[in-house]
């Protein structure tokens, strides 16, 4: 039985300005429950793609359906981690939701054990490793019980060690939360923890499935 996606976009076009164009016709499927990776050059539209995806812009035409609540890590988490904890930060995005202050509590635990910074809820945002840093924004989008993560290229600022682990612990949140998640990715042995990868070149989206076939098409090009 085919899952369903949850994330699904067709025919998506966009280009910052007049006569220009970033995405051209773009369509994907992302199944429900699995991780998916998103590789091209620079250039090719990725972080565009995801920027579309999380609602940050609007499309020039074309239709994007997502399962939300949606959860957006950007490259460099110093973009997105607000409050001067790591407690108050994962409960920021609480904040709209009106919960008490148990529930809050609850859900920033829940999240903080999720990515196994549990014990770092005191702890200053400044005092954090870059990987801790990446692990705190995603226990953010558990925190809001996000259904879809958006990386854009989370392991880009990390060392060869930390981007391993952080690649191995959204694989095990997906898995085990039964969520999904789209990772663009320009490093080839991150693949070997995605279900599926699609390959983008000039704003289209070229090739797609099994992660070791569309690493050897990138290699060719």
């Amino acid at each position: 039985m085919v899952a369903q996606p949850a994330i699904s976009v067709r025919n998506l076009s966009f280009g910052w300005r007049e006569g220009e164009t970033v995405l051209d016709s773009c369509s994907l499927e992302v199944p429900k429950g699995e991780f998916w990776m998103l590789l091209g050059t620079n250039g090719s539209g990725k972080s565009t793609l995801l920027r579309l995806l999380a609602g940050l812009l609007q499309p020039r035409a074309g239709d994007i359906e997502i399962i939300q609540p949606v959860g957006f890590v950007f490259q460099n988490p110093d973009h997105q981690l607000v409050m001067p904890t790591v407690g108050a930060d994962v409960a920021f995005g609480l904040v709209e939701e009106n919960l008490s202050y148990t529930q809050v509590r609850a859900r920033v635990g829940e999240a903080l054990a999720a990515v196994n910074l549990l014990d770092f809820q005191r702890r200053p945002i400044y005092a954090l490793s870059g990987g801790q840093k990446q692990r705190i924004a995603i226990a953010g989008a558990i925190a809001r019980r996000c259904q879809v993560l958006i990386l854009d290229e989370p392991t880009a600022l990390l060392d060869p060690d930390t981007q391993i682990d952080l690649v191995m612990r959204v694989q095990n949140i997906v898995k085990s939360r039964g969520l999904t998640a789209l990772w663009v990715t320009h490093r080839l042995d991150e693949l070997n923890y995605s279900d599926g990868a699609f390959l983008l070149e000039s704003g289209k989206i070229v090739a797609r499935g099994e992660p070791k076939r569309i690493a050897r098409r990138l290699l060719r090009n």
